[in-house]
């Protein structure tokens, strides 16, 4: 099977892909620094699967990027990595197309029957995060909107465009990065300050924050 791995710290794509070239039936084809990168491989190669870091600043993040290939490439099978057992975000992750949710400081084998799971069409979730998805579903299953939730509130473009915000970057800096226009960028923070009710760039910086749509 074919594999990428994403994740902004060269030591760790360099020992994961000892690991999985260690095996057998396993070849790591191609590595990216970050979420924008990591689309772009998938792009060129059209891997088995992507190993995707969840956190890659100051790049795109491992969800929205999980979302994009999902949606593109849907023979791609995307595994998230994390350092961090995210109740938050693992029912997001899975709905926007992820197979699997690993953490990194899992034992090898641990990863490894992670890949095959996903590659044999299974869905692979960390033992220890099995009860708050159950917990996360059965709360979204209900048909009430949490107005705190900025995965409910906000469309995909404007969970994009928003920690760009918060992280400094220009209108037309963020235009170029997603490959739309300074008007359409405009349009999106304005609606983004609207459903979230707030004022000024440092109220949504603390949003952002808060939420850790900047660090995830």
């Amino acid at each position: 099977m074919k594999i990428i791995i994403a994740d902004d710290h060269a030591v760790v794509r360099s020992g994961f892909s000892m690991i999985i070239n260690y095996q057998k039936d396993m070849e790591v084809i191609d590595t990216a620094a970050d979420g924008i990168e990591a689309y772009e491989k998938v792009a060129e190669h059209q891997p088995d699967i992507i190993l995707l870091d969840l956190s890659m600043p100051p790049g795109e993040s491992g969800l929205i990027s999980a979302g994009k290939i999902h949606e593109d490439y849907p023979k791609t099978k995307v595994l998230i990595l994390t350092m961090h057992d995210d109740e938050e975000y693992l029912f997001h992750v899975l709905k926007n197309g992820a197979s699997g949710y690993v953490l990194k400081n899992a034992p090898d084998e641990e990863l490894i029957s992670a890949i095959r799971t996903v590659y044999n069409g299974g869905t692979y979730i960390a033992p220890k995060m099995a009860n708050s998805l159950v917990n996360e579903f059965v709360k979204q299953s209900s048909d009430v909107v949490d107005p705190t939730d900025p995965f409910q509130i906000l469309s995909k473009r404007e969970l994009e465009i928003l920690p760009l915000v918060a992280k400094g970057y220009g209108n037309k800096e963020i235009g170029e990065k997603l490959y739309i226009s300074v008007k359409t960028v405009e349009a999106h923070k304005a609606k983004i300050m609207e459903k979230l009710n707030l004022n000024s760039k440092p109220e949504l910086v603390e949003y952002a924050l808060k939420k850790k749509l900047l660090d995830f």
